[in-house]
C-alpha cells in the first residue's frame, strides 16, 4: 500500500525544503504560522490544510497536483530557478586566501 495523502505532503515538503536550502522558519513565515506549528505539520501531529497546500504548492511555482502526488514529481515539477545553487567541491576564496596568508 502506498502512502497516505499526508504522507506524502509531508514526504514533499521535507524534499522541496532539502532542494531549495529552506527552513522551516523560512516557511512558517509563508503559510503565517509559527516554526513550531510548521514542525507539528512536519511530523505528522498536525495536518496540513488545503489552504497550506495551496500556499504551499504557489511558494514553490507548482501545481498544486504535483505537491500532493509526493516528493519525486514535486521535486521533478520544480522550475530550476527555485532549486539551491550545488557545492562545486572548491574552496571558498576567502579560505584560500586565509590559508596563503597563514603561510
Amino acid at each position: 500500500m502506498g502512502m497516505m495523502l499526508g504522507e506524502r505532503v509531508r514526504a514533499a515538503v521535507a524534499a522541496l525544503m532539502q532542494i531549495t536550502g529552506e527552513t522551516q522558519s523560512d516557511l512558517a513565515t509563508v503559510l503565517g504560522v509559527s516554526q513550531a506549528q510548521l514542525s507539528r505539520r512536519q511530523s505528522g501531529s498536525a495536518a496540513w490544510s488545503l489552504d497550506d497546500c495551496d500556499a504551499l504548492a504557489m511558494h514553490y511555482g507548482l501545481d498544486v497536483l504535483d505537491l500532493l502526488a509526493g516528493p519525486t514529481r514535486a521535486c521533478e515539477s520544480l522550475p530550476t530557478a527555485r532549486r539551491r545553487r550545488p557545492m562545486t567541491g572548491r574552496r571558498a576564496p576567502e579560505a584560500g586566501a586565509a590559508k596563503r596568508a597563514a603561510r
